[in-house]
């Protein structure tokens, strides 16, 4: 089982950027896609984005236009730009690896959106 690890959360101003890594112990592309969720205080988990093997992105519509998800597959690395944050984007962000029905998470990272 991999091993996930995230990085780059923090307090933002609404408007603002940040930038999340997520760095796999094992080969990225050995999975069927790498994801990024979140969890606000109270909520459910939900899905924020992925990239599958193939390249092929998928969004929510919440952050469709705002957060880009990309990876580096030589560092074994998921990112995902966050541009335009708003509060409602304050959560916990984990990273996922997915095989099949089987989802590992990340410990998170902590994202705070000021207004």
């Amino acid at each position: 089982q991999v091993q996930l690890v995230e990085s780059g959360g923090g307090l933002v101003q609404a408007g603002g950027s940040l930038r999340l890594s997520c760095v796999s112990s094992g080969n990225i592309l050995s999975s069927d896609s790498m994801a990024w969720y979140r969890q606000a205080p109270g909520k459910a988990r939900i899905f924020v984005a992925n990239i599958r093997t193939n390249g092929r992105t998928d969004y929510a519509l919440s952050v469709k236009g705002r957060f880009a998800i990309s990876r580096d597959s030589a560092k074994n690395s998921v990112y995902l730009q966050m541009n335009s944050l708003k509060t409602e984007d304050t959560a916990v962000y984990y990273c996922a690896s997915i095989s099949g029905l089987s989802v590992t998470y990340g410990q998170g990272t902590q994202v705070t959106v000021s207004s």
